[in-house]
């Protein structure tokens, strides 16, 4: 993997900040963390000293710049438009490259590198949960019945399936010839939320339209991206463009359920290979971006799904809302679209700040820094048990693990769902 030379100018970045403050009330670390080092006009500053030599990258400036959740709040207020989660990402890199990664997040990477091992790794963990979790019938979760390595008891952990959603289907499926298209389902939607990769499913059979389940698929690379493991981002990456430059022609879109896989694929995978020098990759990955779309973002503009729901005229009892995942409202636009499949059937009552992030963080904020997400998900319950709402839902699955156990650990009666669930069973009805 060639390295990039002189990628960003921490200083310029530093001087450029004019240091407004737009963007401390809506960072998500300083809300729970209101120390000027752990805002983005912290980061810059600390990264520009770093730059010129007067800040070294020690295990204090480690636990500040793995602080953050890369939620581009900041950048979406920023008036100069300042890149700080890139910055960001690219500082975590030096870090990984100086400390290592721990073994936990490496076995992880090394999971999400070989789809075999997972699978073993995946029907394992479902045949013995038993004996270290307990299900939690009412949210589709896992609870510890005791304290895990990295997690600690009373946390609620995502389902595990019996089978993978990839294992679950063959690769092509007939629904009528209407169309065609492949499905990117994400690994949580694949070993644990299956419901979403069944729900979808069953939408485009109603919507007669073929599916291809696209086998080879590999993770997206988010977790490590958002983590410093540049090799597992390089690995993964290629390997997903070279296998859906083999079939892209062939069908109408990608289709993929998933914030998070969504904006790693269409955004970031671009931004990676171009600051690495590898514009060839990159304009490869973009040009697959013609296809690539959101789940209900497709949906809802290339199809008669919302028209159907309409004319079935079933109005559900159920209160839902909706909270807007950082990577699909933030860095694809998209917001509009589920909620304008979701009330054909089901009243919709906004949160106050449906737009605040949930506080995932990703796999540092997960284990490492636990206490700031719980700290970041608090408020994002409250909000959600302000509207009185039975359901929330979000295209996301990092934001229904995070939410899901702010849920849980508020005793809201609110449950979450994906969108595409919620359509699946409106169709049902």
């Amino acid at each position: 993997m060639s390295e990039p030379k002189n990628l960003f100018d921490y200083t310029k970045i530093s001087d450029d900040c004019i240091k407004c403050g737009k963007c401390i009330p809506v960072c998500t670390i300083h809300n729970v963390n209101a120390d000027e080092v752990t805002s983005p006009r912290g980061f810059i500053d600390l990264l520009g000293a770093h730059k010129r030599g007067e800040l070294e990258l020690d295990r204090t400036a480690k636990d500040i710049f793995e602080s953050c959740f890369l939620c581009t709040n900041c950048v979406d207020v920023c008036p100069n438009s300042l890149p700080t989660d890139m910055v960001i990402e690219e500082v975590r890199k030096e870090i990984a490259d100086k400390y290592g990664i721990a073994w936990f997040k490496r076995l992880f990477f090394f999971l999400l590198r070989h789809r075999t091992i997972m699978d073993i790794a995946s029907k394992l963990g479902y045949v013995f949960k038993s004996c270290a979790v307990k299900t939690d019938e009412k949210r589709g979760g896992l609870i510890p019945r005791f304290n895990l390595p990295i997690i600690k008891k009373d946390r609620l952990l995502p389902s595990m399936a019996s089978t993978s959603v990839l294992n679950s289907y063959p690769e092509n499926i007939d629904h009528g010839g209407k169309g065609r298209v492949a499905i990117f389902i994400g690994c949580l939607a694949n070993y644990n939320y299956t419901g979403i990769g069944h729900g979808l499913v069953k939408i485009l059979k109603e919507l007669q339209i073929d599916v291809f389940f696209a086998k080879d698929q590999k993770c997206c690379a988010a977790p490590a991206y958002f983590t410093g493991d540049f090799r597992t981002v390089e690995v993964l990456a290629k390997q997903n463009i070279e296998y859906f430059e083999s079939f892209i022609d062939d069908v109408d879109a990608i289709i993929i359920p998933e914030a998070t896989c969504s904006a790693m694929i269409k955004h970031d995978w671009a931004v990676f290979f171009r600051n690495r020098g590898e514009e060839e990759w990159a304009q490869r990955a973009e040009k697959l971006n013609e296809k690539i779309f959101m789940a209900t973002e497709w949906l809802a503009n290339h199809t008669n799904l919302s028209e159907i729901l309409k004319e079935k005229g079933v109005k559900s009892d159920l209160l839902v809302t909706y909270h807007d995942p950082c990577h699909a409202r933030k860095v694809q636009g998209v917001y509009k679209e589920p909620r304008n499949l979701l009330q054909q059937t089901y009243q919709l009552k906004e949160m106050s700040d449906p737009n605040r992030c949930c506080g995932f963080g990703g796999v540092t904020i997960q284990t490492e820094k636990f206490h700031l997400a719980e700290a970041a998900g608090k408020p994002k319950a409250a909000m959600i048990d302000e509207t009185g709402a039975d359901v929330v839902a979000a295209e996301c699955s990092a934001c229904r693990m995070q939410l899901g156990n702010a849920l849980y650990q508020a005793e809201s009666k609110a449950i979450f769902k994906n969108p595409i669930e919620l359509i699946a069973e409106a169709l049902d009805k």
